[in-house]
C-alpha cells in the first residue's frame, strides 16, 4: 500500500523526524491562504501522487507569494502529470503540498527496505541525494552505502554513524542524523513499512537535518494489525481494476498489452507472459488467481479481464494442484455465461481433474479455444487476436 507524501511526512512528523512544515491543498485558494499562513518567502507547491520524478514532469514548483503559490496549484492541480514512474497518459493531481522552503546546505539520499538475502531490513545512504537511486546504482554504485539491521531492535547508534560519515554529514551534524537514521528504522519496523526513502534528506544552513521529501510504502499482507493507517489508502491513486482484484483475493497489475491473462501462481504467471511476448503477443495483466480459488474468485477475475476495454483477447493457463481444473472449468462458464464473451477465448487446463475440466468445457457450447500446452496456447491467442 502506497501513501502521499504529505501523509508519510505527518508520520515522519509522528515519531520525532524533522520535516519542513506544510499544508495539503486542494484548490488554488487554499495554497494562496497555505503561503500566508506558513509565512517564509520561498516555498514549494508539490503535486501530490503515488510517484516518484514529479519535478521532471512539472509537478514541483518553487514560489515567492501567494499568488505565485495560487498560479502553482491552479497549474499543477487537474494536470496530468507524467513521469517516470507513470503510465503513459500520466496520473491526475488532485491535491498539492506546499511548505515551507529550507536553506539547503547538501542533499543525501536515504532509503530503508528488505534485503532478502540477508532476510533483514537495510539502510542505504548516498552523498548523491536528489538523483534516481537506480542511476547511482547503475554507474556509481560505491557510492551507496548499507547496514543491514535486526528489525527488532533498529539499526544501532555506531552503525548509523558510520553512515553519516561514510556519506560526508559534517561532523556536527553526525548526532542529528544518527538519531533520523535510528527513527527511522524503528519506523520501518513498527508501520510494517515495506519501503521507506527520503529523497532528499537534507542538511541546511542553519544546523538541520530535513526530510525534504518522503515515501512508505507498507506490506499489504500487514495491515490487519496496522488499523490507523488503512484510512490513508488513496483510492483515487489505483487502478480500478486492482482495487477489485484486491477484494477477492486476487493478484493483479495491469499492463499496457492486449492479452489478459489468468494463470493460477506467480512464477506460471511470469512464464505465462514470457512465452506471450516470445510469440508476438503483448500481454495487458498479471493476474493470479492463487492456490486456492472459488468459482467466484474466477468468476471475478475473469470478470476483471473482460472489462479491460484494452484486452483483445484472453489467455487462461491453469496447472491445478490445490487448485483443481474443474473449478476453474466451472468459474470460466459461469463467468462466460454471465458477461458477452466478445473476444478470443483460449484456455489450457493441466492437472489435477484435469480430464474433467476440459469435459466441462467441451460440454458448455461455449466459443472456447482448447489449447494441450503453454506454447499452443500462446500461438493460438496470438493468431486469434490478429484474425
Amino acid at each position: 500500500m502506497k501513501i502521499h507524501e504529505y501523509q508519510a511526512k505527518e508520520l515522519f512528523r509522528d515519531a520525532g523526524l524533522a520535516v519542513p512544515s506544510g499544508r495539503v491543498c486542494e484548490t488554488a485558494d487554499a495554497a494562496r491562504e497555505a503561503f500566508a499562513a506558513l509565512g517564509t518567502p520561498v516555498q514549494v507547491v508539490k503535486a501530490q501522487i503515488h510517484a516518484g520524478g514529479r519535478g521532471k514532469g512539472g509537478g514541483v514548483k518553487l514560489v515567492r507569494s501567494a499568488d505565485e503559490a495560487y498560479a502553482a496549484a491552479d497549474e499543477i492541480l487537474g494536470m496530468m502529470l507524467k513521469t517516470p514512474q507513470t503510465s503513459a497518459e500520466g496520473q491526475l493531481v488532485r491535491k498539492v503540498w506546499i511548505e515551507e522552503g529550507s536553506d539547503i546546505a547538501k542533499e543525501y539520499y536515504v532509503g530503508i527496505v528488505l534485503d532478502r538475502e540477508k532476510g533483514l531490513p537495510v539502510v542505504m545512504a548516498s552523498s548523491e541525494g536528489g538523483m534516481d537511486i537506480e542511476e547511482v546504482a547503475e554507474h556509481t554504485p560505491e557510492l551507496i552505502l548499507k547496514a543491514a539491521y535486526q528489525p527488532d531492535e533498529g539499526i544501532s547508534e555506531s552503525a548509523a554513524a558510520e553512515l553519516a560519515k561514510g556519506i560526508g554529514i559534517p561532523a556536527e551534524l553526525v548526532d542529528q542524523t544518527v538519531s533520523f537514521l535510528v527513527g527511522l528504522s524503528k519506523l520501518y519496523t513498527k508501520l510494517d513499512c515495506s519501503l521507506a526513502e527520503i529523497n532528499p534528506l537534507v542538511t541546511t544552513n542553519d544546523g538541520k537535518v530535513l526530510a525534504l521529501d518522503a515515501k512508505i510504502n507498507f506490506d499489504p499482507n500487514a495491515m490487519f494489525r496496522q488499523e490507523t493507517l488503512v484510512p490513508l489508502r488513496d483510492l483515487a491513486e489505483e487502478d480500478s481494476k486492482e482495487i477489485e482484484a484486491s477484494k477477492f483475493d486476487l493478484s493483479y497489475i495491469a499492463l499496457d498489452g492486449n492479452i489478459g491473462c489468468m494463470v493460477n501462481g506467480a512464477g506460471l504467471a511470469m512464464a505465462t507472459m514470457d512465452v506471450i511476448k516470445l510469440y508476438g503477443g503483448e500481454p495487458a495483466n498479471f493476474l493470479d488467481v492463487g492456490g486456492g480459488a472459488t468459482t467466484e474468485n474466477v468468476t471475478a477475475a475473469f470478470r476483471i479481464l473482460l472489462g479491460d476495454d484494452n484486452v483483445h483477447g484472453v489467455l487462461i493457463n491453469i496447472f491445478g494442484g490445490i487448485m483443481k481444473c474443474d473449478v476453474i472449468a466451472q468459474g470460466v462458464i459461469e463467468a462466460v455465461k454471465q458477461i458477452e464473451l466478445n473476444v478470443p477465448l483460449v484456455v489450457r487446463l493441466e492437472g489435477t481433474n484435469v480430464e474433467k475440466g476440459r469435459e466441462l468445457l467441451a460440454n458448455s457450447g461455449l466459443p472456447i479455444i482448447p489449447a494441450t500446452d503453454l506454447d499452443d496456447a500462446a500461438q493460438k491467442i496470438c493468431e486469434a487476436i490478429k484474425a
